[in-house]
């Protein structure tokens, strides 16, 4: 049993408890429809996980990486484009009309910024009683009665009822947002990096309070942050996120101790040293994500990954130059989505194209003083004439023929790494491969 969850008194959700939403294979893409149209954003691109009733998920993962579209998403503000999320064993995605509002009773969300989240032009307890006209639920008095009980319970004043949002700090507004969440009385409660907008101070009694809310009304949390150390304080279980994708899912006290894959190990890396003279780790990412729209064909973190496994024809190369051919092929990737003009697609059919000559700097800075071998920079230089000459998408194609591995062609499976059945995203958990502490371990001792 984990030690946060034996501070809380719960019982270790991966030992027992009843599932309460299960998403399965879920996606959701932006546009794509119709034939000049360009391919969708895959803001998440098909995730499976449980939350068991009365426990907390924390969701973590660059800006971006689509962890708001996912909760989004679990409370119907999105609709999702492939999957399922079932909901006490209904498919919530397959609701429609009254059936939906009905259930929405029974999911709700906090918003990350306290302030665009409310209206101006309302009250507080008109802001609060809001979803409880909606449904209708009791008397008007009724309504007021409750409004004041529910501000009372997230520490607010009576008082508080006839003011509006402008009047209170932002710790107040999101105390505000918690208390109009729990207007309906739901079960699940997606809170989208609640306390990111807050100070420090502030945010320990709003993590503080969500703790007590969740013990009293029986909540269960999906917690969405990019603050590690918030997501370590008050969740059961994480998940770790990346490009659409869940790339590990544990016990947090585990995650954070004993990571299994090559993203968590980077994100984890991150998180500031409160001692100056302790000597950490960092595993600095190079690049940037690749784009949702051009995610790569096998793992979403093959770009960046500091464990990717290698081609066998190229398993010798040294780090330097390994590492620069990877940059190089993103450099390439970037330059194969930019849609040329009229004018340039002329130019290139006649042999005048020049858009991209600035390709032979890129070569030179990536691979100057590297020490690549003369086979290697053949290759490179062939890849640099197809893109001077305007076909970028050749020079990708070319470059993967040469050196993609398993890594760039064929995703992953989540794989159990630890006996409390938690799953990590990477080829290199099968007997196949060495594994990611190996090769990170390797690196740190810069060989």
């Amino acid at each position: 049993m984990s030690e946060m969850t034996q501070q809380r008194g719960r019982a270790d959700p991966a030992v027992v408890g009843e599932t309460l939403v299960e998403v399965k294979g879920l996606k959701k893409y932006y546009g794509g429809q119709g034939v000049l149209a360009d391919p969708p954003v895959k803001a998440v691109d098909g995730v499976d996980f449980t939350i068991q009733r009365g426990e907390t998920l924390g969701l973590v993962g660059e800006s971006g990486c689509g962890k708001t579209t996912l909760g989004r998403t679990l409370v119907q503000l999105e609709t999702a484009t492939e999957g399922s999320v079932e909901f006490d064993g209904t498919d919530i995605t397959e609701l429609t009309g009254k059936q939906l509002k009905q259930w929405r009773r029974n999911a709700q969300i906090v918003f990350q910024d306290p302030e665009s989240s409310l209206n101006d032009r309302m009250t507080i307890g008109e802001i609060v009683r809001e979803p409880l006209d909606v449904h209708e639920v009791g008397s008007p008095r009724d309504r007021r009665d409750k409004v004041k009980d529910l501000l009372a319970s997230v520490g607010l004043q009576p008082e508080h009822y006839y003011r509006y949002p402008h009047q209170f700090s932002g710790g107040q507004r999101q105390r505000i947002g918690i208390a109009r969440a729990l207007a309906l009385e739901p079960e699940f409660v997606v809170l989208d990096e609640p306390v990111s907008a807050l100070d420090t101070s502030v945010q320990a009694k709003i993590l503080n309070l969500l703790e007590d809310l969740q013990e009293e009304y029986d909540l269960t949390y999906l917690f969405i942050a990019h603050d590690l150390a918030a997501v370590r304080h008050i969740c059961d279980r994480v998940a770790v996120m990346y490009l659409g994708k869940i790339m590990e899912i544990g016990l947090t006290e585990e995650l954070y101790t004993d990571p299994a894959n090559p993203y968590t190990h980077s994100l984890l890396s991150a998180i500031p040293e409160p001692d100056p003279t302790v000597e950490k780790e960092r595993i600095t990412l190079p690049g940037t994500p690749p784009s949702p729209r051009d995610p790569p064909e096998g793992c979403q973190f093959t770009t960046r990954c500091p464990a990717k496994i290698r081609p066998e024809t190229h398993e010798q190369l040294d780090a330097e130059t390994w590492n620069a051919i990877e940059r190089f092929r993103e450099v390439i990737r970037e330059r194969s989505r930019i849609d040329l003009s009229i004018r340039n697609r002329i130019r290139r059919r006649v042999g005048r194209f020049s858009k991209y000559d600035d390709i032979d700097e890129t070569v030179a800075d990536l691979f100057d003083g590297t020490g690549v071998s003369e086979e290697v920079m053949a290759h490179v230089e062939q890849a640099a004439d197809h893109v001077k000459d305007g076909y970028p998408n050749r020079a990708r194609e070319y470059m993967g023929e040469e050196f993609d591995s398993v890594c760039d062609t064929t995703r992953p499976d989540l794989y159990t790494v630890s006996p409390t059945n938690r799953l990590s995203y990477c080829h290199r958990h099968t007997d196949e491969y060495e594994s990611v502490d190996s090769v990170l371990g390797r690196q740190s001792d810069g060989e």
